[in-house]
């Protein structure tokens, strides 16, 4: 019976002294999942992060239109630079409404507003240059 007592007593001592032990971190490897947060370090800044939501940009432009489609309600523009996008001159085809399509025709050189939502644009607004 003293055995038994002794070997319980041990037993319970050694899980008590286990519960006070911390669980050591799984490698990614063996888990197939990613450190903790904490365990991580180094630098981050060249991480591809999800692009950020921005709010609409309203912008100008000139140039001469290419093409136009009704039916897909777009508009083709050979634009000069868009500095409120960033961007260089370009050939691009923008989404329109049929009052923007119906209004332009192909050739014509025109100065437009366009809202910019990421790296699509939508025409708004067309008037031919004189």
């Amino acid at each position: 019976m003293t055995m038994i007592r002794l070997t319980i007593a041990l037993g319970f001592t050694a899980l008590t002294a286990a519960c006070g032990k911390k669980a050591e971190t799984p490698v990614a490897a063996e888990t197939n999942q990613a450190a903790p947060a904490a365990a991580m370090s180094g630098d981050m800044g060249n991480m591809a992060m999800a692009p950020a939501a921005t709010a609409p940009i309203k912008a100008k432009g000139h140039g001469k239109v290419t093409a136009i489609d009704k039916t897909a309600g777009t508009i083709t523009l050979d634009h000069g630079p868009i500095p409120e996008a960033k961007w260089p001159a370009m050939t691009m085809t923008f989404k329109a409404a049929p009052a923007v399509t119906g209004a332009a025709k192909v050739g014509e050189k025109v100065d437009f507003d366009v809202t910019l939502t990421g790296s699509a644009g939508e025409v708004t607004a067309i008037q031919k240059q004189p």
